[in-house]
């Protein structure tokens, strides 16, 4: 049945539309019943149309049904949106790794602070009583961190590596891309080439890539032995380029490094505004963008507005991102609780933390999704919060910070539906949103990174 309904619309012609608005996913908005060439019998019904801009006029066709909406692409555009642009990358529309490239960037950030604000009023009728500009970096080349696909094609013998298409299971041909670090994105080819020399290049499915400011770790992912010949073609490129490998035979506890097997598993990263360095393994979370991580940092630290001696929690702090800059800001006679789920990030907080001679924070592995108030750590109040997470957001937590009596609070988030939800809950508890910004960590994508500052209102 779906695959006779792909045929019936691949058959069908396109149609007119006028785009209305952005979808929270940066597609254009229609609706059928505007032009006459429209069925009457899906007068109303919504069509989000990809690489269309609010009030163009485009001929798009229709690529998926369902009984409430419909989705398309445009294929002409009459009247070009003054925001349209040429994308930068020959791959757009192709590769499904970036989907705004057409809109400028400018309109881009613009469009995610839109989104910012909505979700603010429709989860909690809040609007911030400062929006701030938007903290930005390099438009291209910024991506440290990423896990690419490969495929070996014996009909066309080599090896494809990159992003997955839209709307498909299938690898886009990439020879370049102009977001990842350029020490990757402009070697797509000469990797391309590397694997599909091995003898083992059907057996190989991924590689990740990690880099820091000391360099680039590559992960090989394969599924059966590999030859010692192999090796020895992947550690001569890595070695003439500096590059750490890595081979990963099966899940993530077998990951081991083969150009230096006794060295450790460490690339570093520097935030010198703080005078600290981050050592990290290459599969860590850490920031994709370096330059908008380090403007991040900053402003959260700057928000918090700390004074030397205050106590700071740190809330899915990760490897001490926020953490060991807030322990620099408060001093010796001031501590940082910094408190993760993850026990392996933990160590690594702790690792970081002695590296950069700072006595003055403690980590503490915590599943943030349980109660724990009753922590020894959680036993005494806080002048500051800092939360830092994932997309789900903190709404487990929710409930116990007002019993930490902080003042100021940060919330850092990848999601704006749920930093918006958090917001109401922490409105409920007489927390007042003072300021907001979006933050462009993810250029060229529908991501939304931004920050709130709340501080409890007087009385």
């Amino acid at each position: 049945m779906r695959h006779k309904q792909r045929v019936k619309l691949r058959e069908q012609a396109p149609l007119p539309f006028l785009i209305e608005s952005l979808s929270h996913e940066g597609r254009g908005v229609a609706h059928y019943g505007q032009q006459p060439e429209h069925n009457p019998d899906k007068h109303g019904k919504t069509v989000f149309v990809a690489f269309a801009l609010p009030g163009e006029q485009v001929s798009a066709k229709v690529v998926e049904t369902n009984k409430r909406f419909e989705e398309a692409d445009a294929i002409t555009v009459s009247n070009p949106s003054p925001d349209r642009v040429a994308p930068v990358c020959a791959h757009f529309g192709v590769c499904g790794g970036c989907s705004l490239q057409h809109l400028a960037v400018d309109a881009q950030v613009a469009f995610k602070q839109q989104m910012l604000a909505e979700q603010f009023a429709h989860f909690g009728g809040l609007v911030p009583e400062q929006w701030v500009p938007p903290l930005r970096s390099a438009r291209t080349d910024y991506r440290r961190k990423a896990r690419l696909g490969v495929r070996y094609v014996p009909q066309k013998g080599r090896t494809l590596i990159g992003f997955r298409e839209r709307r498909s299971a299938f690898l886009a041909e990439l020879s370049h891309c102009r977001v990842l670090d350029a020490q990757i994105g402009e070697r797509i080819e000469v990797l391309r080439d590397l694997l599909t020399a091995l003898s083992i290049r059907e057996q190989i499915p991924q590689i990740e890539i990690a880099i820091g400011d000391d360099g680039v770790a590559i992960i090989v992912r394969h599924m059966v032995p590999m030859p010692e010949a192999d090796q020895a073609a992947l550690l001569a490129f890595c070695r003439e380029l500096g590059w750490q490998l890595y081979l990963q035979p099966g899940g993530y506890d077998t990951v081991h490094r083969l150009d230096a097997p006794d060295a450790p598993h460490r690339l570093h990263y520097e935030l010198p505004e703080f005078g600290v360095r981050f050592a990290f393994s290459p599969l860590d979370f850490t920031q994709v963008n370096a330059g908008v991580n380090r403007q991040m940092v900053q402003q959260a630290v700057d928000w918090l507005a700390l004074q030397p001696g205050e106590r700071v929690l740190d809330l899915f702090c990760g490897l001490g991102n926020f953490s060991l800059p807030l322990a620099r800001r408060v001093g010796p006679m001031g501590q940082v609780v910094a408190v993760e789920g993850s026990t392996e990030m933990v160590e690594r907080g702790s690792e970081n933390a002695l590296a950069n001679g700072l006595s003055n924070v403690q980590f503490f592995a915590q599943d943030l999704t349980r109660d724990f108030s009753a922590q020894p750590w959680a036993a005494q109040g806080f002048d500051a919060l800092l939360i830092d997470p994932p997309r789900s957001g903190a709404e487990a937590v929710m409930q116990y910070l007002p019993r930490f009596g902080a003042r100021r609070l940060v919330y850092v988030s990848c999601n704006p539906a749920t930093l918006a939800r958090d917001a109401g809950i922490l409105a409920q508890s007489g927390y007042v949103l003072k300021k907001a910004g979006v933050m462009d960590m993810f250029t060229h994508t529908g991501h939304v990174e931004s920050m709130a500052l709340f501080e409890k209102a007087r009385g």
